[in-house]
């Protein structure tokens, strides 16, 4: 029987020499969730979530059929357990190579989905959509509606995020530079009551309102997500493009526009060898519950990007800024340094 439980033990964590010091930090989360729905394996990327009408509704990228990236869309009534509820498939023509990353928010009523185009290179631009029930949307006749202008930017816009600040909704996405090399974040805003079609959007900034420049950045900052609190407003970012390994960072602004890094190192690295995440802690999604509780949505996979998994930790605040608590072990993740400039 012992025999047994060891061999268990070793198959279940894929690494020779597992003591039980290291179980807990092997063991998959509480929050360990895939799509699987058109086959080719488990895969959910890019996690925003928002609570319409008591029931919490998750949206994310998902593999669709024909190998196109779609978004998809799953249910949860504790924030933990998720189970898939549809898809928003490509539709309109600037769509027809696929869609992903989408960010949400809940406003007068409706689901406000916001979300980019995909496999067209520079020409990837922001889409928006509505629902009425969280699952069914209908497509902005004018889609797409944002995509960056200027000289610093080949004029790609990806990874959508959205935040309403004062009568604006600020729209962040993450472009490349002309040479499609370096990954960078930009901000438009809209007024909040417009209907956020094409024409009701102005870019806010002439160059990358954050780019990398530390050593885990590599090329790439991506996938914004920002939250208010105690009247400033923080960014969760990702750094370095995906597997190299991308990490999450956080900074700080007062405006929208302008920001500081809290730190020169990542709030949330990726999982030590062997972890479900060992490959990196991605795509951030910061999400605020009814109850004032913040919660970070990320993605992992240990496999090199073959498949992809969604995980969440709580977060709270001290001094220095946001922390992170993993549920299960109670493992905190603290800013470590802060620059200093």
């Amino acid at each position: 029987m012992h025999c047994f439980f060891t061999c268990f033990l070793l198959l279940l964590f894929c690494l020779p020499g597992v003591t039980s010091a290291d179980e807990a930090r092997l063991a998959r989360p509480q929050m360990y969730y895939a799509d699987t729905t058109f086959g080719r394996g488990a895969f959910a990327k890019d996690p925003d979530v928002v609570r319409f009408r008591a029931t919490y509704y998750m949206y994310y990228s998902a593999r669709g059929p024909e190998r196109l990236l779609a978004i998809g869309i799953a249910q949860s009534d504790d924030l933990t357990s998720w189970h898939t509820v549809g898809h928003l498939l490509p539709e309109q023509e600037c769509e027809k190579n696929g869609v992903a990353a989408p960010g949400a928010m809940v406003w007068q009523g409706k689901v406000h989905l916001f979300y980019q185009s995909y496999g067209n290179r520079e020409n990837d631009a922001i889409c928006h959509a509505t629902s009425e029930d969280g699952v069914t949307f209908v497509r902005d006749a004018s889609n797409p509606v944002f995509a960056p202008k200027g000289d610093w930017t080949v004029g790609r816009a990806i990874d959508a995020d959205i935040i309403a600040l004062e009568d604006q909704l600020l729209l962040y996405w993450a472009t490349r530079d002309p040479s499609f090399k370096t990954q960078m974040i930009g901000v438009a805003s809209a007024p909040l009551e417009s209907d956020f079609s094409r024409g009701t959007w102005t870019q806010r900034c002439n160059m990358a309102i954050l780019k990398p420049e530390l050593p885990w950045e590599k090329e790439c900052i991506e996938a914004p997500s920002v939250v208010e609190h105690d009247g400033r407003l923080y960014m969760f970012y990702a750094g370095a493009y995906n597997n190299e390994p991308q990490q999450i960072g956080v900074a700080v602004s007062n405006d929208g526009i302008a920001w500081k890094r809290l730190s020169d190192r990542p709030l949330l690295p990726n999982g030590n060898a062997g972890s479900w995440n060992a490959c990196e802690s991605g795509h951030p999604g910061v999400f605020v519950d009814d109850d004032g509780k913040m919660y970070l949505f990320f993605q992992g996979n240990n496999d090199r990007g073959k498949t992809w998994l969604l995980s969440k930790m709580e977060v709270r605040w001290e001094d220095r800024g946001p922390y992170l608590v993993r549920p299960g072990d109670g493992e905190e993740f603290h800013l470590k340094t802060i620059p200093n400039n």
